[in-house]
């Protein structure tokens, strides 16, 4: 016990050198890390209204509104909010939950790893896990807060699911479906990225088995419907309004980041966008894979059946390669979905995941007289080919309104914006509301995220525009009476316009949920609901395997 909280400690301790720059004053200059803490502010604005499902940015895209928030993985958002509302900065609470993520990440994965192999080879699996060179880039290039939170969260589906085996009970189950809710809700191409992984790994432990299969299998598509399910509210509305956006455009054969072999086996560090900043795995995890193939032979030589898992890894971990390869593209113009990744070398991200396992795997092979130099010869190589990654390009200083007011971008580029609207807007609203045709009066009593209260005094029948962009399921009522919204003028194009006839009248636009969101919500709530029930009354037979 005490070997194990020293190396735990230990983990916990190295995995805070590569944070030190996040304790510097201002942001880190990385490619969407100032779009983020927009984002994250806007989200936070909604949330303290009142929303509990924040779906619509009311400051972004130039002060005219987005609906990114429905379609932008949202659980990042909730925990830099969360830092928000204990009274840190907006700009702190981002940087708060970039740090979390890389700890949490190492830390799940030595839980996970602890229970296969114990604490030795948990140290080394967490901390190759951590310190591979794409992690640095996704921290310091590309300041991608949503990949950071999808890498916390595999390891620990995969903890719960090997306790769900040991020992089946409501809380291994429960606490595998919230993290993989987690999951989906940190990433959308990386859950779909990892999802595979965590569905081998669950086939495993299914395969190996020696005691009642259909209650194992039964135990883990519970797991996997509750995980869906209570992200419900968030995936099933992104996928199917998705179509009211040019996401399909925008992706549509649209594929770039490929990358030759050469550079993802060196790459100089660079701080530029895609084709210049550094895709390296990382010398260590290029050995884990060579070594490979030889532990595997070692673990079924001795007939322990992790050589299956460690095998299906090693293959998923040669897919992933070929995915970020010039070679794939033929594949990507076949399989439309590997369009939606938008990124080739995004299947980096699951290039670190194999390795962290095989150096494990490695450390419980070697005699235990050998284990503490070679765990000294790890710990000291991260180091050494790591520190030079550790550091931001510079630092931003900006005033809280820069990111709570409207803000000169959508946040994306631009496959959120409604079909009937254009990709991306260029300069903010003369007013708020205006009169486009007609003579009237405007005069706003109360404005929120998503409810606009005005009066207007019209001498004449009248056309007004809100600058907002029209979205499923904003509505205009006039005096309480809904009107039409007519969002497709070529000169107001997707904005909301309506008539108003002549006279003294109450104005109140509203984004309301949609019955589909409605329902995705009512899904997640059930889940939420049958989850903390089980917790109280349900047990699931005890069965102990050997595995």
């Amino acid at each position: 016990m005490k070997r194990n909280r020293l190396y735990l400690f230990l983990l916990l301790a190295i995995s805070l050198l590569p944070l030190v720059a996040f304790f510097k004053p201002g942001l880190p200059i990385t490619h969407d890390g100032q779009d983020h803490v927009a984002r994250i502010a806007n989200f936070y604005q909604s949330l303290s209204e009142g929303n509990l499902v924040p779906r619509w940015a009311a400051n972004l895209n130039w002060g005219y509104g987005h609906p990114i928030l429905m379609f932008l993985y949202p659980l990042p958002s909730y925990i830099a909010s969360f830092f928000h509302l204990l009274s840190f900065s907006l700009v702190d609470s981002v940087k708060i939950a970039f740090g979390l993520s890389f700890i949490m990440s190492g830390l799940f994965m030595y839980l996970w790893v602890a229970e296969i192999w114990g604490s030795q080879s948990a140290f080394v699996a967490g901390l190759i896990y951590m310190f591979a060179p794409y992690r640095f880039v996704d921290l310091y290039v590309r300041g991608a807060l949503g990949e950071c939170w999808a890498f916390v969260w595999p390891p620990l589906i995969c903890y719960f699911a090997l306790k769900l085996t040991k020992k089946p009970s409501w809380l291994n189950l429960a606490g595998g479906s919230l993290v993989l809710a987690a999951l989906i809700l940190s990433h959308n191409a990386l859950s779909l990225m990892f999802l595979p992984i965590i569905l081998g790994y669950i086939g495993y432990l299914v395969l190996t088995s020696k005691e009642n299969y259909v209650l194992r299998i039964t135990n883990y598509v519970l797991l996997v419907v509750f995980g869906f399910a209570l992200s419900a509210f968030y995936w099933f509305p992104a996928l199917i309004e998705g179509k009211y956006t040019l996401r399909d455009i925008v992706t549509k054969n649209q594929i770039v980041g490929f990358e030759p072999l050469s550079r993802l086996i060196w790459s100089a560090w660079n701080f530029g966008g895609t084709g210049q900043f550094s895709v390296q795995l990382g010398p260590l995890q290029w050995l884990a894979v060579v070594l490979a193939p030889l532990i595997i032979w070692r673990f079924y030589k001795v007939k322990n059946r992790i050589w299956i898992l460690l095998t299906f890894l090693l293959i998923y971990f040669c897919l992933a390669i070929f995915l970020v390869l010039p070679a794939a593209k033929p594949l990507y113009l076949w399989f439309a979905l590997l369009q939606k990744f938008q990124f080739a070398w995004r299947w980096l991200s699951l290039t670190i995941f194999p390795p962290a396992v095989f150096v494990a795997a490695l450390i419980y092979l070697l005699p235990r007289k050998i284990k503490p130099l070679a765990i000294s010869f790890l710990l000291l190589a991260v180091l050494l080919l790591n520190k030079n990654y550790w550091y931001a390009k510079d630092f931003l200083i900006k005033d809280e309104s820069f990111y709570s007011q409207p803000y000169a971008s959508p946040t994306d580029t631009g496959e959120s914006a409604p079909i009937w609207s254009v990709r991306f807007m260029e300069q903010f609203p003369k007013a708020k509301y205006e009169v486009i045709e007609g003579k009237a009066k405007i005069r706003e009593i109360n404005r929120t995220t998503t409810r606009h209260v005005f009066e207007v005094e019209a001498d004449k029948p009248s056309r007004l525009v809100d600058n907002t962009l029209y979205f499923p399921n904003w509505q205009v009522l006039v005096d309480s009476q809904p009107v039409e919204i007519q969002f497709q003028d070529p000169q107001y194009r997707g904005l909301i316009t309506f008539n108003v006839q002549s006279g003294e009248h109450e104005i109140v636009a509203q984004f309301l949920d949609t019955k589909l969101r409605r329902l995705a919500n009512l899904v997640s709530a059930m889940a939420i609901f049958l989850v903390i029930l089980g917790a109280k009354l349900y047990h699931l037979p005890r069965h102990h395997a050997k595995n």
